[in-house]
């Protein structure tokens, strides 16, 4: 150990592994953990860089398993619909913001093979995306079996995860939904090429109903939005995805932005027979209610399904403390205010908004500060276990040695109230305003200092695609 050189030591922080958290020294070669030492074990080492984490947090890097970049955004079904900001701007918010990998999407269409619907989407990020990223692939309605060919193939290829949607969400929308036949096929090639169904979980007939009733009404504004995308949405298209996958079995589901409580209920029961279910919420769910819709611009706070109830919130909580729920996404779109809130009706409001740089500092505020929730336990949700299901570990979200050095230190002495000029991301942010605990001052990729007290160093390599594979003991249920 006296004669190692190694590229970076971190010294003196609140180190959180796997074993729990420890002031440790972080040692790193090349893109690499070298491993975790005793503080001062390493004093004598030689070193490119040290940096002193006293008194701060020293974390894995965060994983977004949900964002869109440079997708397109409206209310319109056409072609021309602008897009949402791109890889790059995203990619940047995110190091600024201690996140150091997202998945994004890439469309699958009837006309196109898959392959050739994943070089497009590569267009968009190669060379461009300063941060590692994957890509779930999004099925369109009526696949043919040539796509579902094709898609058992791409799973085998390093693109194991699937995203589904149960409906078109709005009634101006079409080519989304799978239906309950095509589902039970996707399931079944999920099952055989080892794969992982994401799923967009709304009864749509319900959706569409409480949405031409509302509109008839004239009780279109957004503030309804809760009506059409409800508790009891949720509910029944949950169950029928969740007890269609039982009967399939080998079909392991990641159910996405998890915004009810009755969707947090029926994950825990699926969960209790043993079946491969896990989920996601969002921020926003976790922060604000269908109330927030009233306030001006009230647009920002909305994503799809909907806000919902304080009843909701507190269930997803419950499901955040008790493990119901594993991952803390954001489903973020990054767009102007002047697009996000051109839409008043619940037929042309813009879902998502950008969070993918506030995403850590907020919640580790209201899950560690606020609600007790432990410093292991909130890393988990930010990396380690969106990792774990998406294939990823241990190569990122944990710091292990032979782990990627994607490694976040977090100030937990910052203190005071985000404003927009905090922000990289956006001219405006939902989170303006918002209390705040800590915040990332140092990002490391893959050995890299990418981003120091707000200053970012993007390397001319940029960001990697992450092939991956789910593990058999995902894919089980074996968490």
């Amino acid at each position: 150990m006296q004669h190692a050189m190694y590229r970076l030591i971190i010294s003196n922080g609140k180190v959180v592994t796997p074993s729990g958290s420890n002031i440790a020294d972080v040692a790193i070669a090349g893109e690499r953990i070298a491993g975790i030492f005793p503080p001062r074990s390493l004093v004598e080492c030689q070193a490119e860089r040290r940096i002193d984490a006293t008194g701060m947090i020293v974390m894995p890097g965060g994983i977004d398993p949900h964002v869109h970049m440079y997708w397109p955004i409206g209310h319109s079904s056409g072609s021309e619909r602008p897009r949402s900001q791109g890889t790059d701007h995203v990619g940047r918010a995110a190091l600024h913001g201690g996140t150091t990998t997202l998945i994004d999407f890439a469309r699958v269409t009837a006309t196109d093979s898959i392959e050739t619907c994943i070089r497009a989407r590569d267009a968009d990020f190669s060379n461009k995306c300063p941060c590692d990223y994957a890509y779930h692939l999004m099925m369109h309605s009526d696949p043919s079996q040539r796509t579902l060919d094709e898609l058992a193939e791409a799973i085998r290829a390093g693109y194991p995860t699937v995203k589904m949607f149960t409906t078109n969400i709005l009634p101006q929308w079409s080519g989304a939904k799978i239906d309950t036949g095509d589902l039970w096929e996707i399931f079944q090639v999920l099952a055989k090429a080892g794969g992982l169904g994401v799923v967009h979980a709304e009864d749509d007939e319900l959706v569409m109903h409480m949405t031409a009733k509302l509109m008839a009404q004239g009780q279109g504004h957004f503030k309804h939005l809760a009506q059409v995308h409800s508790r009891l949405s949720e509910d029944l298209s949950f169950r029928q995805v969740l007890r269609l996958a039982e009967n399939v079995p080998g079909t392991a589901l990641y159910m996405m932005h998890v915004s009810a409580s009755t969707g947090v209920q029926a994950v825990r029961e699926a969960q209790a027979r043993s079946l491969p279910v896990y989920a996601e919420t969002l921020p926003q769910y976790l922060r604000f209610t269908a109330d927030d819709y009233l306030r001006p611009d009230g647009q920002i706070y909305h994503t799809y399904p909907s806000l919902k109830s304080q009843q909701d919130q507190d269930a997803l909580w419950d499901g955040v403390a008790d493990g119901t729920i594993q991952t803390l996404a954001t489903d973020d779109i990054c767009c102007s205010l002047q697009q996000k809130t051109a839409g008043a009706q619940i037929v042309d409001t813009v879902g998502g908004f950008s969070g993918v740089e506030p995403r850590i500092a907020v919640m580790y505020t209201e899950a560690v500060v606020r609600r007790g929730i432990s410093l292991e336990r909130f890393v988990d949700l930010v990396a380690t276990d969106a990792a774990r299901i998406m294939g990823l570990y241990p190569r990122k979200g944990v710091l292990l040695p032979g782990s990627d050095a994607d490694i976040v230190i977090l100030d937990p002495n910052r203190r005071g109230t985000l404003a927009r000029q905090d922000l990289y991301q956006a001219q405006y942010s939902p989170w303006e305003g918002h209390e705040i605990h800590a915040w990332p001052i140092v990002t490391v990729l893959r050995g890299a200092v990418v981003m120091e007290r707000g200053e970012l160093f993007i390397p001319a390599a940029g960001g990697r695609y992450l092939h991956r594979s789910i593990p058999e003991h995902i894919r089980a249920g074996r968490r």
